[in-house]
């Protein structure tokens, strides 16, 4: 099982970038599919989800400027970002949600795959 994330990047306050994240070895049709972030001082959190209904979650923070979606043809799962804020900073990783539509809580990690995460650095 692997999950690699890719798309980070340095930009500048207000533009926007793309992460994706490709599956192996298990199949996202079959899972709430999510992103998520180390913030300074507050942990890990979600920042957007993706189950496998078709509902999404969105963290207050990033509503209105992130937009998840999945490829289930191509095991992938995208987070367009725009009008990215300093505070977006962080490494952004994808991970499977098996608490399913519950968002509030990352579980611990070795109840879910992880990817490596990939940086995204908001800076002017």
């Amino acid at each position: 099982v692997k999950l690699v994330e890719s798309g980070g990047d340095l930009v500048q306050p207000g533009e926007s970038l793309r992460l994706s994240c490709v599956a192996s070895g298990f199949t996202i049709s079959t899972y709430a599919m999510g992103w998520a972030r180390q913030v300074p001082g507050q942990g890990l959190e979600w920042v957007s989800g993706s189950y496998k209904d078709g509902s999404t979650y969105y963290a207050r923070s990033v509503k209105d400027r992130f937009t998840i979606s999945r490829d289930n043809a191509k095991n992938m799962v995208y987070l367009k970002m725009n009008g990215l804020k300093h505070e977006d900073t962080a490494i952004y990783e994808c991970a499977t949600n098996s608490r399913g539509i519950n968002w509030s809580v990352v579980n611990p990690r070795d109840k879910d795959y992880w990817g490596n995460g990939t940086q995204v650095t908001v800076s002017s």
